[in-house]
């Protein structure tokens, strides 16, 4: 105790020592007729405002006022430190303009709908009445695991509806199991991204093949799959620590005291978002599992329909070029309020709940959203601050400057490339936007070269990985905000897991490429990855049994 109490005001200190560092500059530098110079433009520098967050996140363990020093650090430099330019910059051309971005509109209506849903499956009885098939039907704590996977495997259509959907229909089931949260949020998050990066019908797939320009992006993304060794990787990884029934690091903790963590993240997600779930008092007793399932189901097809909607299905275009042309974040919220409606009009039809129940629902999802959608305002206001200083660029310049005398290596290089942008910028999509064009500029687009297509997909998984480490992506968000868990327990309890994955997948990427160098089929690294893993895996359990 006294330990954890020093090192919150050892965190408080630092926070308040840069605070008062950024004010006390920002103090001298006013003045409307200063000129604003921006020496940290594509340098090395612009990179610092993400790894202030990160690193501040994972010292204090607080990551809402780390974001912001992030955010403000990144305002300062673009300005020159001057103050009248920091807070333009941040507040007028970061924070206002992200939110006034279509696409995240269309994210944070999606995510409250689904958080109003979560709360009227709740409150109809729908997921305690799963609660208790499950409990009849998965008797182990290996088989809530591995239904949780095998959910997130089937809901491939995009990750952020993977993260909450398999969120609400598994936390019952899991809790029962003395599953801890942080658990049940990396299962989640490993069977998100790494699913939708590697579905050919998914908004992953469809934003890939929109950044390959003058080449056929859903072939090339559907020959890339076998060599998306992270994403599969990780998979193998789930579902081999799940036959075991093992886990190492700071998980092993969290599982060991898998029920005092469980009652102490519940309340502490419930303190920060101010919601009240679900009590035991206005839980319908008329709920039924079709009350959980046929919503979800609903949803799905919703959001499909909506998805190949926006991509010009009825206009048309056949099924996969509608899909690959989809607007997801629009999709997403047309095909979320149909589903929305549509479920109202069955619990009320059903009489589970009155219609006052319902509409009260509603703004208690909003609020158990609130986490979430503050910690994804950050996100994007911090790389938003990123971008304005040209990380994008310098990272970009690198990878072309290296790519001629190491070839070889690309796909390697490319990879840990991948896995630093995202980790800093937090994000997978704008990762994708920077890598997947250079590389495909350096092989000319052909699309018979294995080597290209390895290093497509490692672009692919290195951004996958780095999103997954990284404390300000919005799928670890999510993943955290679905398992209703403590966000920074999230993440560090998923790092190891993370970066054993990640080194594998490295000596896959190195291997692949003097495979190719001499002439050996490259193909053969997959089964060569997944006996490395488990045979890893198994290692690391013998050990940690012995001790």
């Amino acid at each position: 105790m006294k330990t954890r109490r020093i090192s919150r005001r050892f965190g408080t200190v630092i926070l308040m020592a840069l605070a008062l560092c950024m004010m006390t500059v920002t103090a001298f530098a006013t003045g409307e007729d200063a000129e604003v110079v921006i020496p940290f433009y594509q340098t090395a520098w612009s990179l610092l405002p993400p790894v202030v967050a990160i690193a501040l996140a994972l010292i204090t363990k607080e990551v809402y006022s780390s974001l912001f020093i992030g955010i403000l650090a990144g305002g300062l430099m673009y300005s020159g430190f001057n103050f009248e330019g920091t807070i333009n910059h941040v507040f007028v051309d970061g924070m206002i303009a992200q939110l006034s971005d279509s696409w995240n509109v269309g994210i944070l209506i999606f995510l409250v709908v689904l958080g109003a849903m979560v709360i009227l499956m709740n409150r109809a009885g729908g997921s305690a009445a799963f609660g208790r098939w499950a409990a009849d039907h998965i008797k182990t704590r290996v088989g809530a695991q591995i239904a949780t996977m095998a959910l997130g495997c089937l809901i491939f259509i995009d990750d952020y509806f993977n993260c909450l959907t398999v969120g609400s229909v598994m936390r019952p089931l899991t809790d029962k199991h003395n599953i801890s949260r942080s658990k049940l949020a990396y299962l989640i998050d490993a069977t998100a991204a790494p699913v939708c990066i590697i579905a050919p019908i998914s908004s992953w797939a469809a934003a890939v093949s929109g950044f390959v320009d003058g080449t056929d992006g859903l072939t090339l993304f559907i020959k890339s799959i076998p060599y998306n060794f992270y994403a599969l990787l990780t998979l193998v990884m789930v579902l081999t620590l799940a036959i075991m029934n093992f886990d190492f690091g700071p998980m092993k903790k969290a599982e060991a005291e898998s029920h005092t963590a469980e009652e102490s993240e519940k309340e502490v997600y419930a303190s920060l978002t101010g919601a009240d779930p679900a009590p035991e008092d206005k839980i319908s007793a008329k709920g039924t599992v079709a009350h959980l399932v046929l919503p979800i189901v609903v949803l799905i097809v919703c959001c499909v329909i909506g998805m190949i909607y926006t991509g010009g299905f009825f206009d048309g275009a056949n099924f996969v070029d509608a899909f690959a042309g989809s607007d997801a974040s629009v999709g997403l919220v047309f095909g979320s309020v149909v589903a929305l409606v549509l479920t109202l009009i069955y619990y009320l039809a059903t009489r589970v709940l009155t219609f006052r129940e319902c509409m009260t629902a509603i703004p208690e999802g909003f609020k158990s959203m609130v986490p979430a959608i503050l910690i994804l305002t950050f996100a994007w206001t911090l790389k938003a601050m990123t971008d304005s200083l040209g990380a994008a660029d310098y990272v970009a310049g690198l990878v072309e400057s290296s790519a001629g005398n190491l070839i070889v290596l690309l796909p390697a290089i490319v990879f840990l490339v991948g896995c630093f942008l995202a980790f800093a910028t937090g994000t997978s999509w704008g990762t994708f936007g920077i890598l997947i064009p250079i590389v495909v500029s350096v092989f000319g687009g052909n699309m018979d070269n294995t080597l290209m297509i390895v290093s497509i997909s490692a672009c692919m998984a290195g951004a996958v990985c780095g999103d997954h480490c990284s404390p300000i992506s919005d799928t670890t968000i999510m993943a955290s905000a679905g398992a209703q868990c403590e966000h920074i327990s999230h993440v560090n309890t998923q790092l190891p897991y993370a970066i054993l994955a990640a080194g594998i997948s490295l000596v896959c990427y190195l291997l692949t490429g003097v495979f190719f160098a001499l002439n050996i089929p490259t193909i053969i690294m997959l089964p060569v990855g997944i006996v490395l893993t488990v045979a890893i895996l198994f290692g690391i359990k013998t050990v940690t049994a012995k001790k």
